[in-house]
């Protein structure tokens, strides 16, 4: 469906390339609603797919219609023949001939084939207005990603695997941010546009996804890239080629060097941070002995990143490190008995375990050690998903769900603050159907943020630029009840962490951790 005859023929189009006879373009058109029609209807049956996307296909290619067209009647004929096939490309997808992967595949080369400028198209001349494939700044040199009416940008993370739905969710949070920017007009006239590539929670794929968007799609840089283990080798490519990297979603210190790094920005607090609040939680709220709480972590760095901020907690309480108990399992699996009996025969009796997990390992361990150990207390970070880790649980029934904690870097999702209500209202529009997530919530206001910085640099973006105006912004008001800031010596925005805990109805509730 989409040759490069295709490509060419579609960019030759939209460029605004000329047949001479009349008879000639009007079946040039009409070959090239049979071949793009599909392509716009399979991904408008795609909710992951953002709408703005597929509207400027649909727009371009109205004007094609126009220009070729010599009468009211051809006009129409045109533009029944372009929903025809459109309607066959959401058939398409309904009846499982082609997926959703595939469906932004073809979209994004028939995006990318209007950004070529017409004149690298078997010599066709470049129509006046004609977008190149990247914007100049001032001193004429391109830049990487942008084009006169775009702006791309690419996301690395598990979009297949248990740990999928964390992909998804911030990909998600990030699309509808993107997509209510460019219902206004984009910034400084340019669409945004999110790029994904799969690297399954698995660091031996990083590299490979990272290139793909790098050299292949272009991207500008990296916004929302998810996971720690991951993010050990996507951070390195990224700074070899001074490249942004933004708002990944992991709280590990890898991103957080002292001094940062100056292409590497984060919006969340750390794990550090998250486990360092909850410890205290448990031992001055809860009153719970520090000898009698727990870490269960996955055996990576992900782990070993909320391992150290227990640590560092026991350490600053006045207490010893060396006999903390740490539970392990493996990354992408929920094996998780040596954990379970590890947990049983330890004296004295663990009476709170804080979990640096994933949803399906954490309420896996939870199942197994629910009933057998009556009153334990449950902890876990906020890259576990909030709401799928709570689906899981309330699968199992009620009590296992009930009391579990988890510490947020974003305000409650069930609240009234004035980014929650913007966010909801921005995912029922361009994502009907889609239930407000933590997830989801984080990649929309991390998107934000870098909306603003960019913003703040008008027409001519490059990186340089663009990391200055990171650095200096300060007390941004999103919304959250906390200022949000970046300096030279700060890469991280904020340091603020909400408490939450799951109801017997599966619904996270405000609590208190100090």
């Amino acid at each position: 469906m989409t040759s490069r005859w295709t490509i060419i023929l579609s960019t030759v189009l939209l460029l605004g390339f000329s047949v001479e006879a009349h008879a000639a373009r009007l079946d040039s058109v009409r070959e090239l609603a049979g071949r793009v029609g599909p392509i716009i209807g399979s991904a408008s049956a795609c909710r992951d797919i953002a709408r703005p996307r597929i509207q400027s296909i649909v727009e371009k290619f109205n004007v094609v219609i126009h220009e070729a067209a010599s009468s009211d009647a051809e006009r129409d004929d045109l533009a029944r023949l372009l929903d025809r096939n459109a309607a066959d490309g959401r058939q398409a997808v309904a009846t499982g001939k082609i997926d959703c992967r595939t469906a932004e595949r073809q979209l994004s080369d028939l995006e990318q084939s209007l950004d070529s400028p017409a004149s690298a198209l078997s010599g066709a001349p470049a129509s006046t207005g004609a977008a190149t494939a990247s914007a100049a700044t001032s001193s004429g040199a391109p830049v990487r990603g942008i084009s006169d009416h775009e702006v791309r940008f690419g996301i690395v993370g598990p979009f297949s695997g248990a740990s999928k739905e964390l992909g998804r969710q911030m990909k998600l949070g990030i699309d509808t941010a993107f997509s209510r920017v460019n219902d206004t007009g984009g910034v400084a006239g340019r669409m945004l546009k999110l790029i994904a590539a799969d690297d399954g929670y698995e660091p031996t794929r990083t590299a490979d996804a990272m290139k793909q968007l790098y050299d292949k799609d272009q991207v500008f840089g990296f916004i929302g890239n998810v996971g720690t283990p991951t993010a050990a080798v996507a951070v390195p490519f990224a700074l070899e080629r001074r490249a942004l990297f933004f708002g990944a979603f992991t709280g590990s210190n890898i991103l957080r060097h002292d001094p940062p790094d100056r292409y590497v920005f984060n919006y969340r607090a750390s794990y550090a941070e998250e486990t360092d609040a909850v410890v205290r939680y448990l031992v001055k709220l809860r009153r719970i002995p520090v000898r009698q709480i727990a870490v269960f972590a996955q055996q990576d760095a992900y782990g070993d990143a909320g391992f150290a901020g227990v640590s560092k907690a026991f350490r600053t309480l006045g207490f010893g490190d060396s006999s903390i108990l740490r539970l392990n399992y493996k990354r992408n699996t929920v094996d998780v008995d040596d954990a379970v009996n590890q947990l049983k025969l330890h004296k004295p009796p663990i009476r709170a375990v804080v979990m640096v997990a994933t949803y399906r390992a954490a309420a896996k361990f939870i199942e197994k050690t629910h009933d057998q150990i009556p009153g334990l207390i449950y902890t876990n970070v906020s890259f576990v998903g909030s709401t799928e880790l709570a689906e899981e649980l309330m699968l199992l029934g009620p009590r296992f769900a009930n009391g579990v904690i988890v510490t947020q870097v974003v305000p409650a999702v069930g609240g009234y603050s004035s980014v929650v209500l913007e966010y909801k209202n921005a995912l029922a529009k361009y994502f009907p159907g889609e239930a407000p997530d933590y997830v989801s919530l984080e990649g929309y206001i991390t998107a934000n943020i870098l909306i603003q910085a960019m913003k703040r640099v008008g027409p001519q973006l490059d990186t340089e630029k663009l990391v200055d105006s990171l650095e200096n912004l300060h007390n941004l008001d999103l919304g959250l009840g906390t200022p949000l800031s970046f300096g030279r010596s700060e890469h991280q925005a904020s340091h603020k962490i909400w408490g939450t805990a799951l109801d017997e109805n599966g619904r996270y509730q405000a609590i208190e951790l100090e």
